[in-house]
């Protein structure tokens, strides 16, 4: 009972955030039009720079989630959340004062290193937290609601948007995030992989964590940070798991098929159908309805009966045949009729994270979701680099063949990559107690 009353606070705090950084959605597309493209439908400028900046936020999440990670394995979960939601309070605050070209700019280049420093390090600690609390049995249907209360604030987001202007919809957005932040602040129990952490993050101190998890009698350290897990025991654990390493190169096709699909598809839709901000919203709300419903309830039946792994490739397949159709969407009417389809592809994140959890003791918990993280961050650096450009082409009078979904299929097939190497992965004994350690494998390790 008292690990489900902190996952309460944590599912309230990841809703609010979700909420302040879901309801601008629909209305940042019209934003960075009207602030760079007045009056017009398709904008090449826009794409480039949402492009660059996830690609910039993307860098900087390669580096900071597998640190942040590593961290809050030793330090606890509470202190290092403080850090992504603090910093994305301060791009909302400026939209929310004026939305004109040069506050504009100045959000972009605000929001660019607040993504740097802290985007994916919240949903990577979320679920380093529920590891902490849950069993590895229950751990998947974990998981899969933790992702659907994400999915609730999304539908809570986008309706609200719906029915907000643009201007309040920023200033909503701002007080919501600091809602969450002071809410978090007061009522979130830390969580650390072995009983409370005594000593101060960047402090010499007694005993680790880690230490006081493999031996009883105390002793001191030296400097904190040469205690800290390197990169060399991520790469003992691609290298000693080949469960893990199979799951980080889905994720990475996943994420790159997903970090595409964010940064040209509202753009698409703007020029091929001339979407606006509500037909943004109502599209977004029915998404999110049904990843709701699928992550809430669904997911927590399906997993005991079929497992993770046939989860995971059946998202894969019906995701990439979602995307395929949409890359050649004939009428208005068609991405609201693949809306509904496109909430399988919400078990494939929450089935992943539970596969590479059971690879590594609850000392690591947080070092393997960062490094998935950081894998993701990587692939969303890539994604943009090479599909905002191929989007502008095909959208323009330039493109060497009309085909104006272009990017979309090729986002199809990288989900079909996916979803073939989701094939090999084979269910493994979890993790009990064993540490990956930069010395090498622990023979528990598969």
């Amino acid at each position: 009972m008292e690990g489900l009353g902190a996952l309460s606070h944590l599912f309230v705090t990841m809703f609010l955030t979700g909420l302040g950084g879901v309801i601008v959605l629909p209305a940042i597309t019209d934003v960075t039009m009207a602030a760079l493209c007045p009056g017009q439908d398709q904008c090449s400028l826009a794409i480039y720079l949402s492009g660059c900046q996830q690609a910039m936020a993307g860098v900087g999440s390669v580096l900071m989630t597998p640190f942040i990670g590593n961290l809050s394995d030793r330090y606890g979960r509470k202190a290092l959340i403080t850090l992504p939601l603090t910093v994305s309070v301060i791009p909302q605050v400026i939209l929310a004062y004026s939305r004109t070209t040069e506050f504009f700019y100045a959000y972009y280049a605000v929001k660019t290193l607040a993504s740097m420093a802290g985007e994916g390090c919240f949903h990577c600690l979320a679920l380093a937290y529920v590891a902490d609390k849950v069993p590895d049995g229950k751990r998947a249907s974990a998981f899969g609601i933790l992702a659907g209360v994400g999915s609730a604030s999304f539908v809570g987001g986008t309706l609200a948007a719906r029915f907000l202007s643009t201007a309040l919809t920023f200033q909503v957005a701002a007080v919501l995030s600091m809602v969450a932040l002071v809410y978090m602040r007061i009522f979130l129990k830390d969580s650390v992989p072995c009983g409370d952490m005594k000593q101060p993050l960047l402090k010499e101190a007694e005993e680790t964590c880690a230490e006081r998890c493999e031996n009883d009698s105390p002793r001191r350290t030296t400097a904190t940070f040469k205690k800290l897990p390197s990169m060399g025991d991520i790469i003992c654990l691609l290298k000693c798991s080949p469960t893990f390493s199979q799951a980080a190169v889905v994720l990475f096709f996943n994420s790159l098929a997903d970090g595409g699909l964010m940064a040209v598809l509202l753009y698409y839709l703007k020029a091929r159908f001339q979407f606006n901000k509500n037909q943004f919203a109502d599209l977004m709300m029915i998404t999110g309805i049904g990843a709701t419903l699928a992550q809430l309830f669904f997911m927590p039946l399906l997993v005991p009966i079929v497992g993770e792994e046939k989860l995971l490739s059946t998202g894969l397949l019906i995701s990439s045949i979602n995307i395929f159709i949409y890359s050649v969407s004939w009428a208005s009417w068609v991405p609201y009729a693949l809306a509904g389809c496109s909430v399988f592809g919400v078990f494939v994140r929450p089935s992943i994270c539970s596969i590479a959890s059971k690879q590594v003791g609850p000392t690591e918990q947080g070092m393997v979701q960062g490094c998935l993280s950081g894998i993701s961050s990587f692939a969303n650096i890539i994604a943009p680099l090479i599909f905002s450009p191929l989007t502008a082409l095909f959208l323009s009078e330039e493109a060497p063949f009309y085909f104006p979904g272009f990017s979309l299929m090729c986002l199809g097939l990288a989900l079909m990559i996916a979803f073939l190497l989701s094939l090999m992965i084979r269910a493994v004994p979890p993790i009990a107690g064993g540490k990956i350690s930069s010395n090498g494998c622990t023979n528990t390790l598969v």
